[in-house]
Parts: C-alpha cells; sequence; structure tokens
C-alpha cells in the first residue's frame, strides 16, 4: 500500500528545559504548528513540549499515538496505515529515531510509501561528538553498558580496544543516576592515555564538556549524578 501524499516529520524537541528559542529551527515549529497527529514516546512529555512553544494550539483537540520501547510494531503499522493527513514523530528528547522507537515508525512508513521528513534539531550524540575533539571520521554509539560488573568492564575493555584498532570513537551512556559508578568503572579500566571525553547537560546553563586522557580524570572527577550524559573514548 502507498500513502505517496503523506508526510511523516521526524520532529526534533529539546535536550533541556526552556532551550527552545536557542535549538529550535523556525522549520521546526512550522511543522508542528501544521500538524495534529503525533507518535511520541511519552504523552505528557509531548504534550508538555509542545504546550511549551505556545502556539495556541489546543492540546486536548490533538491526537498522540504512543510509541515506546514496548509497543508492538503491528500498532503502530495499523496507526501509520490508517492516516489520512500528515503526522509527526517526537522523541523524549533531542532527535526522534537516533537510539529512539521512533525509527519502528520510520521503517514501517517506508513500507507504506509515506515520505519521511527529517527536521533538524539538537542530538545529544552528536553535539557530544562535535565537542569532544574525537574522531568524527569513524565512530559508533552503543546506548546502555551492561548493568553487570563483569560483562560492564569486559564491553569497555572491547570498547577500547576497537578505538584504538580502528581509529574509531566510541560513545555511549548511561541511567543519570549510576553516571558516576560508571565514571569510576572508566577510571578504573581504561589505559591511563586513553581519551575520555564527558558532555553533561548538553544546551543547558549548566553544560558540562571536556576532553582529557584518563589519568587527568582521576583527580578532576566531576559529579555526573542524575545529569543526562554522553561519555566518548577514543
Amino acid at each position: 500500500m502507498h500513502k505517496t501524499a503523506l508526510k511523516l516529520f521526524m520532529i526534533p524537541t529539546v535536550l533541556a528545559d526552556d532551550t527552545q528559542d536557542q535549538v529550535l529551527s523556525p522549520g521546526v515549529i512550522s511543522a508542528i504548528e501544521s500538524l495534529d497527529i503525533f507518535f511520541v514516546e511519552n504523552v505528557r512529555t509531548a504534550r508538555r513540549f509542545i504546550s511549551s512553544l505556545r502556539l495556541g494550539k489546543v492540546i486536548d483537540e490533538l491526537t498522540f499515538i504512543e510509541l515506546n520501547k514496548d509497543t508492538p510494531e503491528a500498532e503502530t503499522y495499523d496507526a501509520l496505515k490508517r492516516l489520512t493527513r500528515d503526522a509527526g514523530v517526537i522523541s523524549e528528547a533531542g532527535c526522534p529515531g537516533i537510539a529512539d522507537p521512533g525509527a519502528v515508525a520510520v521503517n514501517l512508513a517506508h513500507q507504506l510509501g509515506i515520505q519521511v521528513v527529517p527536521l533538524v534539531g539538537p542530538s545529544s550524540i552528536l553535539l557530544a561528538l562535535m565537542a569532544s575533539g574525537l574522531s568524527g571520521q569513524s565512530f559508533a554509539f552503543h546506548g546502555y553498558l551492561p548493568i553487570d560488573k563483569v560483562q560492564r568492564k569486559k564491553m569497555i575493555q572491547t570498547l577500547e580496544r576497537e578505538s584504538r584498532q580502528r581509529q574509531q570513537t566510541q560513545l555511549f551512556m548511561e541511567t543519570p543516576f549510576r553516571n558516576n559508578q560508571l565514571l569510576d568503572t572508566l577510571l578504573e579500566t581504561c589505559q591511563p592515555d586513553t581519551m575520555l571525553s564527558i558532555a553533561a547537560d548538553i544546551t543547558a546553563a549548566t553544560e558540562f564538556l571536556k576532553t582529557m586522557p584518563v589519568r587527568n580524570w582521576k583527580s578532576n572527577k566531576p559529579d555526573l549524578h542524575k545529569r543526562p550524559v554522553i561519555f566518548s573514548i577514543g
């Protein structure tokens, strides 16, 4: 089935509160103004985000279709198949489809012949890479590392080896309340000359961006508890 007249807009959202004017382009605002159907990772967050833009839209008149890691693919397929007008995809934070369940909607949209329209906006992964000084020619994002301490250490050793052999930046993240524990494990596991980049609170007033050898971090550890962080090694 083809819906060539329809479009699915990939709508970036903010990474930090009260940064709409700083990070959202007029094209993003225009797209949101024109739509009333949104596939969203979290309905409450999406409603709050659209309300914060003060576009005059009546939130209760909008349709929000939940799309998270637990949403059955068949449900998303059926929702896309029933579309009779354009829709948008909004992530919990940053760019939808990048380390985000919105990628499922994009894949299905292609199958249905719906045109996918990516819009420019903040991506914590790319912003962290831009600010790291590490290789931007070859890089890989791994999401969350294993929780198990033994498996986590093995994974870090594997990523460090990959970064050296391939000259490839390795990016990953952690649940904010476990950031400090991950940092401790990185400093215990990595070689002293391995470069470690930490990007915390990206785009916020409290933004912290720094890259140093592991040996230097040991005496300059920041408190990363409950802060959104992207870690990179290279």
